[in-house]
């Protein structure tokens, strides 16, 4: 076996080829993060076996990505090292040294000593997967943002516009309105068949002439603000909530293709669709890494804190919620749709109720049940199978 140790680093990274022997048949040295820089490393790698080739990188932040891909695509065995273990083997040392160049030898000891995992196509799906999701739930929280703000503006300059939507003001109705007289004076002057019209194409006939006479006399007698920057700030947070809206609808197309790509078996479970699955999956990438369900629901953040002083130990604590926030999110809204949606979840979320559970904790042992589930379905790649 060759084993290839790469250090890496935002701007330069570090590499060193070592055989199984411990001969050092590369000394370490520095490749830039671009195209150069790669090839530099391919032309130093490539006069050995790729078949006996093993290319390890430590799990670091989002800095290996690029190298990785670039490796994985062009058929390289490539190995992710926990940082974990190289910190242990550090410590392991008689002297406290750290270097780039003695990172590359503690990395190609690791794997040496198989700690490790190839990267495969899984992972690449679901790291594409975890990427779109995390920016989809970004993207979600600024619009959030912006429509918060939105209200306060629609409060100032109409506030009784709030009343005649009765669903609020975040509707496409109410949206086409402010785009186009965003200003309670202009609508109480506009003509009741342009405002009719209106209203009823963009609620799809819910509103009719009645609504426009009641919507012109209550913007009439509107108390609110005489302020153009406020009617500028509105349309200009409209703009960017539908921008959103239209950003969103793109990465959900292409988490649905990726989840159609990957035809996983985590959509049988009742209530799971695409979306929730992807972040799911995303979330956990390769199932292999969790021996155990409990090791994945720590990873969740799901499992029990515990708290004991003395003769004193808690019998009932709260979850820690220490692991991966949007992984903990997922499961939890997938644990209500199971609960929605099949009879063993809704019996379990009831017994957890009449226990004097409130929701959320009554959840989140459904979360656990799910969790488990979801191990052995991945692991042993089966289709749910749980009445």
């Amino acid at each position: 076996m060759i084993y290839v140790g790469i250090d890496i680093a935002k701007l330069n990274h570090f590499a060193s080829v070592m055989d199984s022997d411990g001969e050092v048949l590369a000394e370490p040295f520095m490749f830039t993060n671009d195209f150069s820089g790669f090839q530099k490393l391919l032309d130093c790698i490539s006069s050995f076996p790729r078949d006996e080739l093993y290319i390890g990188m430590e799990s670091t932040a989002h800095y290996a990505e690029n190298l990785t891909s670039f490796l994985f695509t062009r058929d390289f065995n490539v190995c992710i090292i926990n940082p974990i273990q190289t910190s242990a083997l550090r410590k392991s040392n008689i002297r406290k040294t750290k270097t780039d160049s003695v990172d590359t030898y503690l990395i190609i000891k690791a794997l040496s000593m198989n700690h490790f995992r190839l990267y495969t196509q899984r992972d690449y799906d679901s790291l594409q997967l975890k990427n779109l999701c995390r920016f989809r739930q970004k993207l979600m929280k600024a619009r959030t943002r912006v429509k918060i703000q939105l209200v306060t503006y629609v409060d100032l300059l109409f506030p009784e516009l709030q009343y005649f939507f009765k669903s609020g003001i975040h509707g496409k109705a109410c949206y086409a309105l402010l785009k186009e007289e965003p200003n309670p004076d202009k609508i109480a002057s506009m003509h009741l068949t342009r405002l009719s019209n209106l209203l009823n194409k963009t609620s799809k006939g819910h509103f009719g002439k009645q609504h426009a006479i009641a919507l012109k006399e209550l913007a009439a007698q509107s108390v609110g603000i005489k302020n153009d920057t406020l009617s500028l700030q509105i349309l200009q947070s409209i703009n960017q909530i539908e921008l959103f809206d239209s950003q969103l609808n793109e990465v959900e197309g292409s988490i649905n293709e990726i989840m159609d790509k990957l035809d996983s078996v985590i959509k049988t479970i009742p209530g799971i669709g695409s979306l929730n699955g992807a972040m799911i999956i995303g979330e956990i990438g390769d199932i292999s890494r969790f021996e155990k369900p409990c090791q994945l629901l720590a990873y969740a953040g799901l499992d029990p804190s515990v708290y004991q002083s003395g003769n004193f130990s808690a019998s009932r604590t709260r979850m820690s919620k220490r692991g991966s926030r949007i992984l903990r999110y997922a499961l939890i809204n997938a644990a209500w749709q199971a609960t929605l949606n099949n009879r063993t979840f809704r019996d379990y979320y009831d017994l957890k109720i009449s226990q004097g559970r409130r929701h959320y904790n009554a959840l989140g042992h459904v979360a656990n049940k799910l969790v488990r589930v979801i191990h052995k379905m991945m692991t042993d790649n089966v289709e749910f199978d749980l009445d």
